[in-house]
Parts: C-alpha cells; structure tokens; sequence
C-alpha cells in the first residue's frame, strides 16, 4: 500500500490531476491504483530491457511481479469495477420508476459516497451473480456448443487466474469492454424500454412509492429483511421456481425451433446424430463449422481451444439450415421481443395485483411498493400452483380431483395451524423477549418508559428463530436439534401435527413464556412485598431481564467447564493410572455377576 500509494501521488501531483482525484471522494484509493498501473508498466519495461541484455534471472524475477500485479488488477477491475458500472447503469436507467433525478444521486453522492458506492456495487453484483445463474441455467437446456463465446464456469478445465495469466491485457481490455456492452444492452432492453413503454400506455402506473419513513411506527426495514431473508428463499426453494424457469426457457427453446428451423442448432438431433454414427463417422466433423475440437480429438487440443477462444470443450454436431445467418438474426430478434414482454409483465403485474389487494386493506393511503411486489408476487404464484396442480389431476377423474381437494384441504389446515404457532406465536415471543433483554435496556433510559410495537417484533422474531434454527441444525445432537431435523424429514405432505404440537410448539412456548412470565412476576409482585422504593422497583422491572440472561449464560459457561475438566480428570487419571484396555463379552459379564455367590469351582468355570 505504501508504495504505490506515493507513485501514484508524485504521478498524479506532477500531472495536475490532483484536484479530479479530491473530487471523487475516494482520494487514497484511486491514488493507490495509479501507482499500481505505474508500477506495471515499469515492470514491462524492465522485463524488456533485461530480456535485451539477456539478464535471466532478473527477467523471470520482473516477469513474475508483473504476474502478481497484473492478476491484482485485473480482480479488481473484475469483482469491483465491473460491478459498480452495472450498478450505476442500472440507477440511471430506472430513475424514471422512482421518479428521481441524476441531481439526487449527486447529492446522496455528496452525503455519504462509500454508502452510495457500496449499495451501487451491491446491486450491480447481485445483477451479475442473477446474470451468470441464467447462464448456467440456459447451458441445462440448449445444445453443448450454442453458448461457446461464453465461459462455461461449471467445466472443470476452467481456471480463470490461468487465463488472466496467460491472456494478454489486450484480449482482457476487449472482453471487458464487451461484457460492459452486452450487459448495458441487456439493462436498457430489460429496463429502460419497458420503463417509456409503461409511461406511455399507463401514465399514472409510475413511478413507484419507495420512500421510507422515519417517524412510522412499523420499521419498513424489519419487512425488507423479511422478504428478502425467509419469503424470497422460501418461494425459490420450494415453489419450484427454477424448474418452472427452465420449462419456459425450454418451451420457448423448442417454439423458435421450429419457427425459424434451428431445433438441430438450438437443442441437437440425439438420434439423427446416433443413426448416422456407423454410416458417416468421417464426415461428423466436416459438417460442423465451429473451430472448436471434439473430446476425441485430444487433450491438448481441447486446452488449447479453452485458452484461445474460452469455449466450452463438450460440442454437438447439428444440421446448418438454409439461410443460416439470417434465421439467427431472427432468432435475436424473437429473443430481444420475448425478453421485453416478460420485463414488462414482471414489472407492473405483480405490483398490480399488489395494488389491487393492499386497497382493500389501507384504502388510498400510499404504502411501500415492497408490500404490494411481495403480496402480488405471492398471489400470481399461487394461482400458477393451483393451475398447475389442476391441469395434473385433471387427466385422473372428478373422484380423484376430490379426494385430492379433500387431502389438500386438510393438509392446508394443518398447515395453517403450525403457521400460526410456529411462525406467529414464536416469533412474536421471541422478538418481544430480545427487545426486553438486549434493545430496551441499551436504548430507553431509566426514566423514560419504553414502548413495543408486536409487529416490528414479530418481523424481527421470524429473523432471529431462523438463526436460532440454522446454529440448531449446525450445532450438536440434542432434542430439538432431532425434532427440528424430523420435521424438516417429514416435509409439507407429511406433516404430523401431533408431532409438532407436542415436541417442538409446545416446549418452545413454555420456555419463552417462562422466560417472559417470571421475571414480571418477580420484579411487579415480590420485588414491592420487600418496601423498596419506587426507583429501586423501576431499576429492578428494567434490568431484571438481562440479569437473568446473564445468570443463565454463566450458569451455561460453569456447567460446560464442568464437564470439561471431568473429561480432563479421566483423561488424566487414565495416562496415569491405566495399564491396558480390554474387550470383554458383555454376556460373560453378566454371567460372572449372576454367580458370584456359588462355590469357588462354579466361579472358575
């Protein structure tokens, strides 16, 4: 840090570049960077000229710290500016569904610039992460091979610190500015377009309410937190949103196929290709027009391929249409419309249908567009279930589709009942108990009087009982450990309401409310018998619960360094005093104890 950190700075002062650096409030880090891009083309430099005079150990030595700076700064360029230009790209081109200005992320800029930097970057990474995922997902559809001018990163032959190593700065410059324009196409197709196309057609649809305020009672942080840590989790998991993702991308897949005539190009001919393996095994390869080797060929082959043009070494033969590069422009094109239909459903029916239900509720009043996403979100993919489960029994009969009806109806009772005792009742308890143990004390003084809002504690009880159940399942074997693990076995359709009412509701209700009853018995109904005063009762209702919090922990600390220093006893005691171990039958054992009372010549047998 230090050194480049002062390249950089004489650079940048001799220059006269001193006052843009000021400006970007981020002095010391552009700063250090500079010094590193100097010191990189000093080590080209030197590596030339100790090349020319032939200085072998000094070249590879300059070889190798041009390497090691040259990987750094393509990592950062890779993980932290890449991301933040997606992220910016994205904010401008959606400023008109917020209805803001650049003028106002100049001033939240001003304000705090490493917030604004670091959400920026988060969400470009988030954008790049979800990006990726659809790629790897489209590799599970499509031919081995459409996609072979992009980096499979599920083949194993992929290393990309090789690459950055072995690529020259040239070809990585050239990619980047590549990515940066596929994905700033893709933000302005999937997000600017949509955004004037709804402005057009449904003026008064944008822009979207996202203000937070600070005075409301109800923290709308505590739902963003919920949404995005159990309901968004939940609804990937178990709603099979991925495998509904990949039937549409396939379904779509299969219809341009055979509109356009590329099914062999886009998805492959299995059985043409093992028809014509014996009869024309020579003339596979000459059909195909791609550069890239099949495995066959060799190993070498295939690296090479990986290193020169980054393409995938798993390749299918398919037939080569009439017309070829015209059917893949209309392919582009069909893709390029499809996308924006499903950017413009994604973006207003949801928070339609969110609208549409929220009124019922809260009238006119505007509420946080987070709600209405989540609550249309949630509708639309309920009623996708329940189309779907239709049309699967429908092929079965009216007696079936009511026995089916009959079962779900039951099992969404059930559900409905653990619902509300184990993710309404529990974490109502458990957020209420750590407002009283951990907020009230560290926030309220002694003489103000606190105030809890159920609802706020409730969205922050369903956090903590989700960490509370993930350190459970990591955590050693202990009953609720094996009653968790046996709900978790038993699933939605085999839930065992009578199982769950008796070995995990009921012992986690008791405890909680314990853990709340007892301290208010102690501190409102003993604590005043004894004649203190007003003040010591107010001291002792306030910090009665982390005292007792304090006492379990340490009364947890003594019991666990008991039975370590009983295992460190034994331990002890055994190298000192063992002689030997020795496997006994458990049976002659037993027969030895039942005898020990007969004559000396029954005991030695």
């Amino acid at each position: 840090a230090f050194c480049p950190y002062h390249i950089g700075h004489f650079s940048i002062v001799g220059l006269g570049f001193e006052e843009y650096v000021q400006a970007s409030h981020f002095e010391g880090l552009i700063t250090t960077i500079v010094g590193y891009v100097l010191l990189a083309v000093t080590l080209i430099v030197c590596h030339g000229l100790a090349a020319l005079v032939k200085f072998q150990r000094s070249r590879r030595l300059l070889g190798v710290c041009y390497i090691v700076v040259k990987v750094s700064l393509l990592v950062v360029v890779e993980i932290g500016v890449f991301p933040l230009i997606c992220g910016w790209w994205l904010d401008i081109c959606s400023l008109e569904m917020f209805d803001a200005t650049l003028k106002d992320r100049e001033l939240s800029f001003q304000s705090a610039p490493g917030t604004t930097m670091f959400l920026h970057w988060l969400v470009g990474m988030v954008y790049v992460f979800y990006f990726a995922s659809f790629i790897l997902l489209l590799r599970e559809v499509l031919r081995p091979g459409v996609l072979w001018f992009l980096r499979n990163l599920n083949d194993p032959d992929f290393n990309p610190v090789q690459e950055m190593i072995h690529l020259p700065i040239y070809r990585h410059l050239r990619r980047f500015i590549l990515s940066v324009i596929v994905f700033g196409s893709i933000v302005l197709l999937m997000l600017w377009l949509p955004i004037r196309i709804i402005k057009y057609l449904l003026p008064n649809f944008l822009p979207y309410n996202v203000m937070l305020y600070s005075d409301a009672p109800v923290s709308e942080l505590s739902l963003e937190l919920l949404l995005l840590q159990v309901v968004l989790p939940a609804l990937l998991e178990q709603g099979h949103t991925r495998q509904w993702l990949k039937g549409l991308v396939r379904a779509w897949t299969v219809t341009a196929g055979y509109l356009l005539d590329l099914h062999s190009y886009l998805l492959g001919d299995q059985e043409e290709n093992e028809n014509n393996a014996n009869q024309q095994p020579n003339n596979q390869h000459a059909r195909n027009n791609n550069a890239i080797p099949v495995v066959g060929e060799g190993l070498h082959a295939a690296h090479q391929a990986i290193l020169q043009q980054g393409g995938p070494v798993g390749f299918q033969p398919y037939r080569r249409p009439l017309k070829f590069p015209l059917r893949i422009f209309l392919l582009i094109v069909f893709m390029c419309i499809t996308l924006l239909i499903a950017s413009l459903i994604c973006l207003t029916l949801p928070v339609f249908a969110g609208r549409w239900l929220m009124s019922f509720w809260t009238g006119t009043a505007k509420i946080h567009e987070l709600y209405t996403a989540a609550c249309g979100l949630y509708v639309c993919w309920l009623t996708i279930r329940a189309v779907t489960v239709l049309v699967a029994w429908m092929p079965q009969g009216r007696r079936v589709i009511f026995q089916k009806v009959k079962e779900w109806s039951l099992m969404i009772m059930k559900t409905l009942i653990v619902a509300i005792l184990l993710a309404g009742v529990v974490p109502l308890l458990l957020g209420l108990l750590f407002e009283l143990v951990i907020v009230a004390p560290l926030r309220v003084p002694l003489d103000q009087t606190p105030l809890f809002y159920p609802w706020q504690d409730w969205a922050l009880g369903v956090l903590h009982a989700k960490i509370i159940a993930a350190i459970t399942l990591m955590g050693p074997q202990w009953w609720l450990k094996t009653v968790i693990e046996q709900v978790y076995a038993n699933g939605i359709r085999n839930i065992d309401l009578h199982f769950i009412i008796r070995k995990l509701a009921a012992p986690v209700i008791s405890v909680l409310l314990l853990s709340l009853c007892v301290p208010y018995i102690i501190a409102s109904g003993v604590v005043p018998l004894l004649g203190v005063t007003a003040e010591m009762q107010n001291l002792v209702q306030r910090r009665i619960y982390p005292f007792l919090l304090m006492v379990v922990v340490l009364m947890g600390i003594l019991s666990f360094q008991v039975r370590q220093f009983k295992r460190l006893y034994e331990h002890i005691k055994n190298d000192k005093y063992l002689v030997g171990q020795r496997l006994v039958n458990y049976e002659r054992k037993s027969g030895k104890q039942g005898t020990s009372t007969t004559p000396p010549q029954s005991s030695q047998e």
